[in-house]
């Protein structure tokens, strides 16, 4: 599973998760912690689109995003007009990879980081 966080200007945090990973609350307010401490100094408003996903409304996780002043704006779950990533982003990565074939995770992680690739990966900050 690819889990990608972005911004209008462009993608702050990509990781790919294991096989089998499930999004867990710890998971979550980890990859909170990481676009954080990607956005410090750059962004002084967060306006953080929010479902209500299991790991998105558990205790920690509101806790963390009032800690963290982050103006959240809810969004029914798999609603397709709020999710440009499925269609703008995934799409043209999808079209990039089309053909290509990787013997493991490290392989692809090497593409996605490919500054060949980060047009498609549109890069804000990795």
């Amino acid at each position: 599973m690819l889990s990608v966080w972005w911004v209008v200007k462009g993608i702050i945090h990509w990781d790919i998760l294991p096989i089998g990973c499930i999004v867990t609350v710890d998971l979550y307010c980890q990859q909170l912690d990481r676009v954080v401490a990607k956005l410090h100094g750059k962004q002084d408003r967060i306006y953080f689109p929010h479902d209500n996903a299991r790991p998105h409304v558990a205790k920690l996780t509101h806790k963390k995003l009032l800690k963290l002043e982050w103006i959240t704006l809810p969004h029914p779950s798999y609603s397709p007009d709020l999710a440009p990533t499925d269609y703008h982003f995934f799409r043209s990565l999808s079209n990039y990879l089309g053909e290509k074939k990787f013997d493991d995770e490290n392989d692809l992680r090497a593409e996605l980081a490919n500054p060949v690739s980060s047009k498609h990966l549109v890069s804000y900050q990795r």
